[in-house]
């Protein structure tokens, strides 16, 4: 067998290339050598091992805790209010000497009588414990506040839901895409192979006299641009798996390939009116633009609601003592003291606020309304879109099963034609890259099928779990136990 030309491939390949086909070779050994140790996981795997990572979910899992205890704070003014004071204080009183006419030390004055001297002082004590309560009976706007809380507490839920669906998303197509550049780089290698074998069997035929240098040639053309390819697919593979581990937080992702024979599921259900029932009752911005209209209407109520009274029932209790110290009065007691009563509170006059935020609140209602019909006509056409592109890639699938049938006849057709004379070196190595070629593109197409599945079902709201395993189910589980 015919030794490759080490002069040819200089001339075409200068040091330095070869130098930096020789760093991409090492680095691709390694990459290898790291996905021999690491162990091959499954979609399902990534996606378990993603969830509890994932920036997005997490602030949105946070999301729903705060709008939950926003709940219970609005609660709470509907719920009795309890208030206990204690009060001790301490007096003390000081008086001085008083002098009058008539008082010692002063002259008297003809007809006035004598008055005793005033002085002294005294101290007191008074200590105190009440307990007051407010039993709120009726308040329309902490009832609507509560109300609003709750409805925002649902609209966290639906954003949690919409980021874990968007995450099954995020990391199938990171999955997929690892495996389409795996097959693209396995494709460009098995390529490379064949035209070498090529390229020795148009050597041996000119070295014979059966052929001229020009079959040489261009399969040396052919093999210098697979060398190229070969090093763009190494790296395009390692871009990928970069994103994979970004996606699910691991280093060293390695994602199990489909099972063969391939079989794609099915498109259930099969119409896109279906689809569309579907997506207008569980997709995600359309329930929360819906839950939207409601919190707006519901503040409409709640302006409103500041024309109507509020009723509070009231109670207090409290303990009074008094303790005095004085030579000129006595020592005071204390006394207890208990109160229920309703209290009634209408609004009478608010400088017309209340009106003026009842129209602000009305002209919210006509904007949530217009974005809730805006959701609907933007998810209509996405569901559609994914709808139509998955029948068009079940199609393509078909296709180019069938034209990776014919392009492996005719390659077999065009190499028994050149061993007998009727083809030309050419033909062969054309054959050979539309082999190649096809073997991609179905891989690609069956990638892109199972992605717009998901993606279908992201677009009606129904994406789930289950439908990840159901996907997760047509992979090469069992080289998982490997």
């Amino acid at each position: 067998m015919a030794s490759f030309p080490a002069e040819r491939a200089m001339v075409h390949f200068p040091f330095k290339n070869w130098l930096r086909l020789l760093q991409h070779l090492l680095c691709l050994g390694l990459l290898l050598a790291a996905c021999g140790v690491a162990q091959a996981q499954s979609l399902l795997a990534l996606y378990h091992a993603a969830r509890p990572l994932d920036a997005a979910v997490l602030a949105a899992r946070a999301e729903v805790d705060a709008a939950q205890a926003r709940t219970g704070q609005a609660r709470a003014g509907l719920l009795p209010q309890l208030r206990l004071q204690a009060d001790a204080t301490r007096t003390w009183t000081e008086s001085g000497g008083l002098s009058l006419p008539g008082l010692p030390g002063q002259p008297d004055l003809p007809g006035l009588p004598s008055l005793p001297s005033m002085s002294g002082s005294s101290s007191f004590n008074s200590r105190s414990v009440t307990l007051a309560g407010v039993q709120p009976i009726y308040r329309p706007v902490e009832k609507i506040a509560w109300d609003q809380s709750r409805e925002a507490t649902q609209t966290a839920e639906i954003a949690l839901d919409a980021a874990e669906q968007d995450l099954m998303v995020r990391v199938a197509q990171a999955y997929f895409d690892v495996l389409a550049a795996q097959n693209a780089l396995e494709s460009v290698q098995a390529l490379k192979q064949a035209i070498e074998r090529q390229w020795q069997l148009a050597q041996r035929n000119f070295d014979i006299g059966n052929a001229t240098i020009t079959d040489s040639r261009e399969a040396q053309a052919r093999l210098d641009a697979a060398i190229a390819q070969e090093i763009a697919a190494q790296n395009d593979l390692h871009v990928k798996q970069l994103a994979l581990q970004e996606v699910v937080g691991q280093v060293n992702a390695v994602p199990l390939p489909l099972a063969e024979p391939v079989q794609l599921p099915r498109l259930e259900p099969e119409t896109v009116q279906q689809w569309l029932a579907l997506a207008q009752a569980d997709n995600a911005q359309i329930r929360q633009q819906a839950v939207a209209l409601h919190l707006a209407e519901l503040d409409t109520r709640k302006a409103r609601a500041g024309h109507l009274p509020t009723v509070d029932l009231q109670m207090s209790a409290s303990s009074t003592h008094y303790g005095g110290n004085s030579s000129r009065t006595p020592a005071l007691g204390g006394g207890k003291n208990a109160s229920i009563g309703v209290q009634v509170t209408l609004p009478l006059f608010s400088g017309l606020s209340t009106q003026y935020r009842i129209r602000e609140t009305l002209a919210a209602q006509d904007k949530a309304r217009a974005n809730l019909d805006g959701s609907r006509r933007d998810v209509t056409q996405a569901v559609q879109a994914a709808f139509f592109g998955v029948q068009s890639g079940m199609a393509q699938v078909a296709a180019l099963e069938a034209a990776l049938a014919s392009a492996r006849s005719a390659l077999q057709a065009n190499q028994r034609g050149y061993e007998v004379g009727v083809r030309i070196n050419i033909d062969v190595l054309n054959a050979q890259s539309e082999v190649y070629d096809a073997e991609n593109n179905l891989a690609r197409a069956r990638y892109d099928v199972l992605l717009g599945l998901l993606q279908l079902q992201q677009a009606a709201g129904t994406l789930s779990e289950p439908d990840l395993a159901q996907v997760n189910a047509l992979l090469d589980l069992p080289r998982m136990a490997d």
